[in-house]
């Protein structure tokens, strides 16, 4: 079981320089690597000092968000007498992204190891692990770690010895999308349906069993142990571009490029670099046609705003979209984008949790019209009226579901008229049969 492909000089690997190296995933062999010197170093720190640490490194969210960590992990409050909790993320379900489960799926300790200092940072009781419910062996690894830093005396009672108590749960879900989004998972932690919760009140005030609890991504957390080790401004000098996107970042690239797979970037890498340099470029003959950068909730970006666009969060919003959780999805001229939008519209319609109205009317109707129009019956009010279904779902429902599926459609009508004008003028029943 290889890594996709070997470390490319352009990288900067601080999480994967390890991927693909079994004896990674034991106790042993990450302690060899350096392994849990960090959680040690933590343990003698204050929890105000390791927050001010994430702090003045600029880490932000992972997951999608890109919120300083740092700054959310102050939100926590002090001296309350309730206990907190912290919830890792490791719900990885958004299409075109699968980094989290290649640092579950190698690294499984330094998870463990970002989770453990998170906690004595925001004074947590306990880590739930939430983990994607088809990712069977990134559990199974998962669980072996875990198992493993409990014997070693990593966790438990006395953590390293230090007479502080850290304690862990992976709790695995069932397949549902909406369990990623952060009040939709502690709700199926704590048994209810995984339905999204209304805010306020926000985790940090009444989170999981209604305490304050803060939620993180699996990158996020496993960025955690090497900025305690390699201190905040060796993490803040890493940047290309923006001073607000510090760091690096793991891409998740598939499509059509000739080496598909997850890279480590500095942020700030120039997107058509990391398309034609790490990836090899296009498949022979064929030239790029779309790619959406930060996994499939975030708009189309066309050629012309990849060619000078940076890889951070500031640069890629410039240019049209969102870095997101950097699921990279690259298409050549060989795509057809109505038939891949309306894919993205029907899984967002498969996987709403039907709570608001917008959102289970709104994607499942853009799908039909998507599917109507694939099979030669559409209309060009149907663009209208897809445009109006989408200004209907953004911005007013619970979560933002009902949003992700809109970022698609517009996008995809604004830039990439002329596929939806050849859609509506010729019948297509040979793309319809592979519906």
């Amino acid at each position: 079981m290889g890594y996709p492909h070997p470390i490319h000089p352009r990288e900067t690997p601080v999480l994967s320089q390890h991927f693909g190296q079994a004896a990674a995933r034991t106790y042993t062999g990450w302690v060899e690597r350096g392994g849990y010197q960090a959680l040690r170093k933590a343990i003698g720190m204050a929890p105000d000092d390791i927050i001010a640490e994430v702090k003045a490194s600029g880490l932000r969210g992972r997951g999608g968000a890109g919120f300083p960590t740092g700054l959310k992990w102050s939100f926590m409050p002090k001296d309350d007498g309730k206990p907190h909790y912290l919830c890792c993320n490791a719900d990885e379900s958004e299409p075109g992204t699968f980094k989290d489960r290649e640092v579950m799926r190698w690294t499984p300790h330094a998870l463990i190891e970002g989770c453990a200092i998170a906690q004595l940072a925001i004074r947590a009781d306990v880590t739930y692990i939430y983990i994607r419910g088809e990712f069977t062996e990134p559990y199974h690894v998962m669980q072996r770690a875990l198992a493993e830093a409990y014997a070693e005396g990593v966790l438990g009672a006395n953590a390293l010895g230090s007479g502080k108590r850290i304690d862990m749960v992976i709790h695995r879900g069932a397949g549902a999308y909406i369990c990623g989004e952060e009040t939709a998972m502690m709700n199926s932690i704590e048994g209810r349906r995984g339905n999204p919760r209304i805010k306020p009140p926000f985790p940090a005030v009444a989170g999981l069993f209604g305490q304050p609890t803060t939620i993180n991504n699996v990158e996020t957390l496993a960025a955690v142990p090497a900025i305690i080790n390699r201190g905040a401004a060796w993490y803040a000098g890493l940047s290309l571009s923006s001073p607000k996107s510090t760091g690096t970042k793991l891409i998740s690239v598939c499509g059509h490029v000739q080496r598909p797979g997850t890279y480590e970037i500095t942020l700030g890498f120039p997107m058509k670099d990391l398309i034609y340099d790490l990836c090899g470029g296009m498949r022979p003959g064929r030239t790029l046609k779309a790619v959406i950068p930060g996994g499939s909730s975030v708009p189309i970006m066309t050629p012309d705003e990849v060619e000078a666009c940076p890889t951070d969060y500031e640069g890629i919003v410039a240019h049209g979209s969102m870095l997101g959780s950097g699921g990279m999805i690259v298409m050549d001229d060989s795509t057809d984008l109505v038939y891949q939008i309306m894919r993205l519209a029907r899984f967002y319609a498969h996987e709403s949790c039907a709570q608001c109205t917008n959102c289970r009317e709104g994607t499942a109707w853009t799908t039909r019209i998507l599917e109507r129009m694939l099979a030669g019956e559409g209309k060009q009010s149907d663009l209208d009226l897809l445009l109006d279904l989408s200004d209907q779902m953004t911005g007013k429902t619970i979560c933002v579901l009902s949003d992700s599926c809109a970022a698609p459609v517009v996008s995809g009508i604004h830039k990439f008229r002329a596929d939806f004008d050849a859609c509506l003028s010729r019948v297509r029943p040979a793309v319809m049969a592979g519906v």
